[in-house]
């Protein structure tokens, strides 16, 4: 039995009779912030007040009058303008901790409707190393579809993989023309990395030199705008002074955006200039290789294109040329994958449903949905400046295209009743006109979410980067994380064997590293440091890992027999406060569990794991195991100890994480 949900269901029987939609009322009932003040609290009777035109105070005291909670709740009480705070029944509370000990899924019950979920996430394109813009993704997604499938759902984990487009145009027309074979044979995965930056780079200068002109002149008309504007009297009128200093900021803005356009931003770190479109040209004019192959491939963009249209049309060369590329290329994603711990149920790239492409687009032209704009084939929506394009003037398909063909095959072949899709927040206006013409198109009883994600920065606040202002390549992340963590692992614990360090790292890195993502708001953006993923105080992994290896200490101290102990328990006793308040903690991890479902947030986990490892290290320090008193008190220590240690691991594991017994 969950106390908040069998509270709120209790209110919504009474709330059902005064409101249409109880829904908003009930989010407002939840565990108190201070223990003084009770367990939960409901505060519903002030806006509900205000609704029904009455004091707060006595509608809250008619909510208590009607509703019935003496079988679990030792008070009920009114406090302030109607603040209604609930205490448990301490029995029942035991009652609770009792039935978690015993049960290894720690009392929490499955869902009484299993829905079917399919979630969609990391999804890196084959033909580019992973960067740390994949760990967002596949953290939250992998902790999505424990956290479903702890609670009872059935959750289908599917890698959208992008093994399909236009930057296999650019490794085939890099092979064809750049390959150095020796490389390629030795490590074909680095060689064909190589390739497409390297094809990249000469399509960038030939943009940049088309580009840079155009640039330069909306430069020079800009900042002749707004020298005029600084140089013109200010107004004496407010409205006009405010119009006027909006605009200077305006002007001021586009100079800077045109000048980091053209001549690129200042990395802070290195005192280097970074992107930018002279930066693009003396890139490839500094090396007289790359100058000279820039010059001998002039359309070098338009002929990648031709390419990657020839590979989707099913020419043999670059078909087998894609087949020979792509498990090097799986491969060296897979490697990355099985350090982080991350398995999926299926991988279905883009290349899975191409064959499928112009029955989509046929069947939404059947049906009225398209127009032709340009000899594109386009969908208007209503509340977009830009139509949702779902095949080219040349023929291709895009990849809005290619997620409608998804939609209907997670639809058809696994009658998902959700689908969630765990991409960064840039894609937001793609997958709202997604869903939108999925749900013209027939698929709109199923839920279709985008589980958006904000940007992982540097010190500096932007998008992290190395110091040559490159994007930072997932696998150099992960070696950092493991080598700072060996480097504690072996100043703490010198005595142990070189395997057992390696163990040590592997397990507190990996872990440090998923933790600080998974961690954060995943709306909002976060500023990564090694420093604090592996503080051992604070919200870390770290921090829950050594509370869960104190246990075990503690266990090995006392030379207790926990399973025989969990056989035959007995009754818990709150000899102190902070072991009622930590028996509470522990009774909610149902709670927290379906909290991060609600708006699908895994940091409501983190911060419920944390919170109860800050009241373990109180019971710690304050209530003596070995020298409790009394043998009934020992046992009810270590009972607490080992359900404590029990959820941290197993809330951990929901989250993909390990535990160590010994730290």
């Amino acid at each position: 039995m969950n106390a908040l949900t069998e509270i709120k269901d209790r209110f919504s029987q009474s709330l059902s009779g005064l409101v249409d939609d109880p829904s908003q009322l009930l989010a407002l009932i939840r565990p108190a912030g201070n223990p003084e003040h009770g367990d939960y609290q409901a505060n519903c009777a002030m806006p509900l007040g205000k609704k029904l035109g009455k004091p707060p105070r006595e509608v809250a005291g008619e909510l208590v009058e009607a509703i019935k909670l003496d079988d679990f709740c030792q008070s009920v009480e009114i406090a302030g303008p109607g603040f209604i705070n609930l205490k448990l029944d301490n029995d029942w509370i035991k009652q609770r901790l009792n039935a978690a000990l015993t049960d290894e899924r720690l009392g929490v019950a499955k869902v009484a409707d299993p829905r079917t979920y399919v979630i969609d996430y990391s999804s890196p394109n084959v033909a580019k190393p992973m960067h740390v813009g994949h760990i967002r993704s596949t953290v939250i997604g992998d902790a999505l579809t424990k956290v479903l499938r702890f609670v009872g759902h059935q959750a289908i984990s599917d890698n959208h993989l992008g093994d399909w487009g236009t930057q296999f145009g650019m490794i085939i027309y890099g092979y064809k023309n750049f390959v150095n074979e020796e490389a390629y044979q030795s490590s074909p995965v680095n060689e064909l990395g190589r390739l497409y930056k390297y094809v990249r780079q000469l399509m960038d200068y030939h943009a940049a030199a088309k580009n840079l002109p155009l640039k330069l002149e909306e430069l020079e008309t800009a900042q002749a705008l707004l020298n005029k504007l600084e140089s013109e009297p200010e107004p004496t009128d407010k409205s006009e002074k405010k119009k006027a200093k909006k605009a200077i900021k305006r002007g001021a803005d586009k100079v800077k955006d045109l000048t980091e356009t053209i001549y690129g931003h200042l990395n802070e770190e290195t005192g280097n200039l970074v992107g930018g479109l002279k930066q693009n040209i003396a890139k490839v004019e500094s090396s007289p290789q790359a100058k000279s192959d820039a010059e001998a491939h002039p359309e070098i963009g338009t002929a990648v294109q031709a390419e990657t249209a020839k590979l989707h049309e099913g020419d043999p060369e670059n078909k087998m040329l894609w087949e020979e590329f792509l498990p090097s290329c799986l491969a060296d994603i897979q490697r990355i994958y099985d350090r982080l711990d991350i398995q999926f149920d299926h991988v279905l790239g883009e290349s899975f449903y191409h064959d499928e492409l112009a029955n989509v687009v046929n069947d939404l032209e059947a049906k009225g949905f398209t127009q032709v704009s340009d000899a594109a084939v386009c969908i208007f929506l209503e509340n977009y400046e830009t139509p949702m394009i779902v095949q080219k003037c040349d023929g291709a398909y895009l990849y809005s295209t290619t997620d409608l063909a998804t939609i209907k095959y997670r639809m058809e072949q696994w009658s998902a009743d959700a689908c969630l899709y765990v991409v960064d927040f840039r894609q937001s206006e793609h997958f709202a006109k997604l869903f939108e013409v999925a749900s013209k198109w027939g698929y709109n009883e199923s839920e279709l979410t985008h589980v958006s994600f904000g940007t992982v920065l540097g010190d500096d606040g932007k998008p992290f980067k190395t110091r040559s202002g490159d994007t930072v390549n997932l696998e150099r992340l992960l070696d950092e994380a493991e080598a700072r963590a060996l480097m504690v692992a072996r100043e703490q614990n010198a005595e142990l064997p070189s395997e057992r360090h390696q163990e040590i790292s592997s397990i507190v890195g990996i872990g440090a590293l998923k933790y600080a993502d998974l961690s954060q708001n995943r709306s909002s953006d976060y500023k990564f440091s090694y420093e604090k993923m592996l503080a051992t105080k604070g919200n870390t992994a770290t921090y829950l890992q050594y509370a869960y290896a104190r246990v075990q200490g503690i266990v090995r101290k006392t030379e207790a027999d926990m399973e025989a102990i969990r056989a035959n328990p007995v009754e818990f006793v709150f000899d102190q406060p902070i072991e009622r308040q930590l028996g509470v903690k522990l009774i909610q991890f149902g709670e927290a569990l379906d909290e991060v479902l609600v708006d699908y947030k895994p940091n409501i986990l983190c911060n419920y794991l944390h919170e109860l490892a800050q009241l373990f290290a109180q019971f710690f320090s304050q209530c003596s195991v070995k020298d409790a008193g009394s043998e009934a008190l020992k046992i009810s220590r270590l009972q607490m100890c080992d359900l404590t240690a029990r959820t941290i691991k197993t809330g951990l594991e929901v989250l993909g994480i390990k535990v160590l017994d010994k730290m």
